[in-house]
């Protein structure tokens, strides 16, 4: 069972499942592309020898641990990522 339901997260009909798909794939590539850029800064300080913590301590914990549609969903469903319309509106 996936929480919150589709029907949850479309604002009472506000949103298609179209443009829900379409926004949380948006929001976790966002997420992924984080986590590769913090990866990627451990993974060069640990290089260069200018740290001695691991890599997955330097990483924050969402983008470590979560799933990034898991997240995605989350930010949609607290309005952290808002879905907009062509011309720039939040819808």
């Amino acid at each position: 069972m996936m929480y919150p339901t589709p029907d949850q997260l479309s604002n009472n009909g506000k949103y298609n499942r179209y443009t829900l798909v379409v926004a949380t794939a948006k929001c976790a590539r966002k997420i992924t592309d984080e986590y590769v850029k913090q990866r990627a800064n451990a993974e060069k300080l640990i290089a260069n020898k200018e740290t001695d913590k691991s890599i997955a301590s330097m990483i924050k914990k969402e983008y470590r641990d979560d799933k990034a549609v898991d997240t995605a969903i989350s930010r949609l469903q607290n309005g952290e990522y808002v879905i907009v319309d062509a011309e720039g509106n939040k819808i």
